[in-house]
């Protein structure tokens, strides 16, 4: 694991299918990268069995300095299509605290949700169980509170059902 205070998440666009392809790669050059993922049961004709899915089909995250070596290196490898950039050519680092509140929801083991944008709401963060300390947005659903973690720079959030007293305004 790289540390410092140089050092940037990144997200990737990748080739459609090749997710877990391209973080076994980036992982075989020594790139810290993270690839949010969880189980799902899969039904087929003849059988049904439990399979990872990736939380943000075509999307990773790497964790690197912010120099041209290192972004080559990683345009380099097998899958990779290009970096997600708000100005073209420079690779828009992504909120520290978006990718540790994102680890923290698929380490809980709660049943995530996927949702494609946000309206704004209001801004947690979590006060006490397994996810203590992770920030997002506070929204409802039908009848139940969700608390979200919104990748800004995707356009994407995941959602976790949470009791608004597990809360606390941020």
């Amino acid at each position: 694991m790289i540390t410092g205070i140089d050092i940037n998440w990144y997200a990737l666009y990748v080739k459609s299918r090749h997710e877990f392809v391209t973080f076994g790669e980036l992982k075989r050059k020594g790139i810290e990268a993270f690839l949010p993922s969880a189980r799902k049961f899969r039904q087929w004709k003849d059988r049904r069995k439990l399979v990872e899915f990736p939380l943000f089909p075509g999307y990773l995250f790497v964790h690197i300095p912010p120099n041209p070596e290192e972004f080559l290196n990683v345009l380099k490898s097998r899958g990779v299509v290009s970096f997600i950039s708000l100005t073209p050519g420079h690779p828009t680092p992504v909120s520290l605290s978006e990718v540790t509140s994102l680890k923290l929801m698929i380490e809980s083991g709660k049943e995530l949700n996927i949702y494609p944008s946000l309206k704004e709401g209001s801004w947690v963060r979590v006060k006490k169980g397994p996810l203590k300390s992770a920030e997002g947005i506070l929204t409802k659903k039908d009848d139940q509170y969700m608390f979200l973690v919104n990748i800004k720079l995707m356009g994407r959030s995941i959602g976790v059902k949470m009791y608004a007293d597990d809360l606390e305004e941020n």
